[in-house]
């Protein structure tokens, strides 16, 4: 089992920036491939960024490419997820999740809200 906390989230005005933070624990951390993702009201999740175990490897959607940047700690087990250049449309709770199987993801936190207003 692993388990997941985010935090970071909260109300920032357009253009600004936010860092969210997830820790882990229940599992080597370095086993696991991380992502982050989000969810607005009305939508669906949202993939945003992954990382690979190694931290590597980096992928993002077109939605945040170039905004948000993806990292992680295996050391302090943290993933992070650095936000730049932030508008009202992303206005969403932040999830952190991970998996042993890249894309699966099985392992989801409670979330962050983050809150950008105009």
């Amino acid at each position: 089992q692993v388990q997941l906390v985010e935090s970071g989230g909260g109300l920032v005005q357009a253009g600004g920036s936010l860092r969210l933070s997830c820790a882990a624990s229940g599992r080597t951390f370095g086993s696991l491939t991380m992502g982050w993702f989000r969810q607005a009201p009305g939508k669906e999740r949202e993939f945003l960024a992954a990382i690979s175990r190694s931290g590597g490897r980096t992928s993002y959607a077109d939605s945040v490419k170039g905004r948000f940047t993806i990292s992680r700690d295996n050391a302090k087990e943290m993933v992070y997820l650095q936000m730049n250049s932030l508008q009202p449309e992303d206005t969403a709770v932040y999830y952190c999740a991970g998996d042993t199987v890249p894309g699966r993801y099985n392992y989801c936190g409670q979330g962050t809200q983050v809150t950008v207003s105009s």
